[in-house]
């Protein structure tokens, strides 16, 4: 398997918690190969007049680190 970098992301959405998550993933895969896993450690939100208007997921994401060998 090689090495892997873990890194921590926080996800935004309007719509919901699993869609922050992968906000998360998505941005992180735009930027880095050879993603291996993702782990959800967090949820909040922000709370306006009573109402969830933001959900965040903060989210361990896993890569491979090249030029290692196994």
């Amino acid at each position: 398997m090689g090495v892997i970098k873990v890194i921590e992301l926080v996800g935004n959405s309007k719509k919901s918690w699993e869609d922050a998550a992968n906000q998360a993933v998505m941005t992180a895969a735009a930027t880095l190969r050879g993603l291996t896993g993702a782990d959800v450690v967090g949820m909040t939100a922000v709370v306006k007049d009573g109402k969830i208007v933001e959900y965040r997921a903060t989210v361990k994401i896993a890569f491979k680190i090249e030029g290692v060998k196994e």
